[in-house]
């Protein structure tokens, strides 16, 4: 795998998970496992591998990884597709990464029950997987006490019948006997359906009979009764715990759940198969705003199973139906010829899993939003293909875009985010404080852009010359952009262009983006340029407007933050603005604050043991009246 193949350690997430290299032909020949993603793959891209990691690493060409909950599920997915794909880097130790089963042998006369590992056999019944192999043996061997039925390989069987006598089990009564007819062969098969009863349906009465009889125990004083049905208790919690990669044998359902990004959709699809994930894929596609999430699940079910290689399950699971599900599963039933419904989980393990598959959709969304924006081929490309559509005489390398953000007018602020070479470049980035016009989004961004414009004409009128001279870097922020993007429509660039033509830099493209239709407007232009829905320029210029969104509504929030917390203090008498901003530097938030004993407020400059008095003392009238408000600072609400 060479570095311009390998996934960036900012892209891959740090939560647990299994993991898959392919080779260039797609096959899949090595899956693993991680506590965390992040750490595990990173270490595969180090120096002295192990050979045959060496050798792994160096035939691989790209890898894919899917999200989990815990680490008991990464171990349960991860077997399942190394049995299932299996790679030819994985070694395969049979009762290493295997997971237990209670077996019955219902193909007997009289029949036995054990725990296996082994692949499943005919006339076997299998219950399970569970996740702890030795809790499942204490809790067969306590449950043996209340259903004592055959546990005995076949060769004892015979050769109690041969004399006679049970077993050391029948002695001790952990088994009922019928080898020597202490109970009849119909008995002990009904023995056996209680048993495969209690572990294949609700356990909790007899978990309630065990929990009574401990605490019977210790009342009566009798301790090491009580510790033996503790632990036996413990053993069988630990052998009932669930997974939500392990749901019930009979669980034959498709789990499908989208996220809805600012360009496109990803989706995922977990397949579950007698109770076991059995495939996973994820898909991105380009986002259609004229539909609703639930068109766009329709959309997403006719796409994946119109595949005839997609097998229909009984149940398709989502976080809310789709659009028509009645006409799809007739759809369904007539183009496929399979019946299968619809269902929203609304508890249990189902929904567990159901957040699990709308996490991966999350990071598949992300991962392919990371791999476009870093190739740099698929920039040159947007470049190219900007300059074409808007007529540039050069390529625009240096990509200036701007926003406001504000709320009714107040903490109006700006933001400039810059893009160069097609990628992000954050020390470029500049947020502004809108000193007039705050409630009206024209005037903000005249003013944001007249004040970029000045600062840029006084530093082009500087000589650099002694300065280049001396081998004094100049100033990034004084750099020409070749493009500069609005946030709007034909009135917001009109309006920008009238402030580049006043201020002298009218031979700086300029275009708005409007986000509804994503139509792009030229100063002057009765029609905007329409880009292709797909296009590699179309998806710079919404990173753009998307970065500069953020940038400035990031800002506007810690300004209204600090604005809230500076008017509570406004309210405590005998602090003055100089008081005020010593607290406001000291302490980041009025929870902080108000959690503060007076010794440690009288520590901030200006603030004597007095004042510090008084400020606890307003906060506990405060309290009192149950008027006591916190703020947080990084959206500036008013917290209770």
């Amino acid at each position: 795998m060479t570095p311009e193949e390998r996934p960036r350690t900012s892209e891959i997430p740090e939560e647990p998970g299994v993991y898959r290299f392919r080779n260039d032909q797609g096959r899949v020949i090595y899956v693993g496992k991680a506590k965390n993603l992040r750490a595990r793959l990173t270490s595969y891209f180090q120096e002295n591998l192990h050979e045959r990691t060496a050798r792994m690493v160096q035939e691989a060409t790209s890898v894919d990884w899917t999200i989990v909950a815990t680490e008991v599920d990464a171990l349960q997915l991860e077997w399942t597709w190394i049995k299932s794909e299996d790679p030819k880097y994985n070694v395969r130790f049979k009762d290493d990464k295997s997971y237990p089963y209670l077996a019955i042998t219902t193909g007997e006369s009289i029949p036995r029950v054990f725990v296996a590992r082994a692949p499943k056999k005919k006339g076997v019944r299998y219950l399970g997987p569970f996740p702890n192999a030795g809790a499942l043996r204490l809790v067969v061997d306590q449950v043996l006490r209340t259903f004592p039925v055959r546990t005995c390989a076949p060769g004892v069987l015979r050769q109690a019948v041969a004399s006679g006598r049970p077993c050391l089990l029948g002695h001790i009564e952990k088994c009922s006997a019928p080898c020597v007819n202490q109970v009849t062969v119909e008995e002990h098969k009904q023995k056996i359906s209680e048993f495969i009863s209690f572990f294949s349906r609700d356990p909790a009465p007899y978990i309630r009979r065990v929990q009574k009889e401990m605490e019977s125990a210790a009342a009566a004083e009798e301790f090491e009764r009580a510790a033996k049905l503790r632990d036996d208790l413990i053993a069988l919690e630990l052998a009932l715990e669930t997974s939500t990669v392990v749901l019930p044998d009979d669980t034959d359902a498709d789990f499908i759940s989208l996220v809805e990004g600012e360009i496109e959709i990803g989706a995922t699809i977990f397949s579950v198969r007698h109770g076991r994930i059995r495939g996973q894929r994820s898909v991105v596609m380009e986002r259609d705003f004229d539909k609703s999430s639930a068109d766009l699940y329709r959309q997403l079910v006719q796409d994946v199973y119109s595949d005839l290689t997609q097998e229909i399950p009984r149940e398709i699971c989502m976080p809310q139906l789709p659009e028509g599900a009645k006409d799809l599963q007739e759809w369904l039933a007539i183009s496929r010829n399979e019946k299968t419904s619809f269902k929203v989980p609304q508890r249990g393990d189902k929904v567990s899993l159901l957040e699990i598959v709308t996490r991966n959709a999350s990071e598949a969304l992300l991962r392919h939003q990371l791999l476009r924006s870093s190739d740099i081929s698929k920039r040159a490309q947007a470049l190219s293909e900007l300059q074409d559509a808007l007529a540039l005489q050069v390529a625009p390398l240096r990509i200036e875009c701007y926003d406001i953000s504000h709320i009714q007018g107040t903490h109006a602020v700006g933001s400039m985010v810059v893009f160069e070479d097609g990628a992000p470049r954050k020390s470029e980035y500049r947020r502004f404080e809108i000193r007039e016009g705050g409630g009206d989004d024209l005037a903000s961004m005249s003013e944001v852009l007249t004040r970029r414009l000045r600062r840029l004409k006084d530093e082009e009128s500087v000589d650099r010359a002694e300065e280049i001279a001396a081998g004094l870097q100049a100033r990034r922020f004084s750099y020409r952009p070749q493009l500069i993007v609005v946030d709007g429509g034909r009135t917001q660039v009109d309006a920008a262009a009238k402030i580049l033509e006043r201020e002298g830099f009218g031979d700086i493209a300029l275009v708005g983006l409007a986000k509804r239709l994503e139509e792009i407007w030229k100063p002057a232009d009765a029609r905007p340029v329409i880009l292709p829905r797909k296009s590699e320029s179309l998806f710079l210029l919404q990173r753009l407007r998307d970065e500069s969104h953020r940038f400035a509504i990031t800002y506007h929030r810690s300004k209204r933050g600090r604005a809230m917390i500076e008017s509570l203090l406004d309210e405590i008498p005998g602090l003055g603005e100089g008081r005020r901003a010593a607290l406001l530097e000291n302490f980041t938030s009025m929870k902080a604050l108000r959690l503060a004993s007076e010794a440690e407020i009288s520590q901030v400059p200006g603030v004597g043991p007095a004042i510090a008095a008084r400020i606890v003392a307003w906060f506990a009238a405060e309290s009192a009246r149950g008027e006591t408000q916190a703020v947080d600072m990084g959206t500036g609400e008013i917290l209770s």
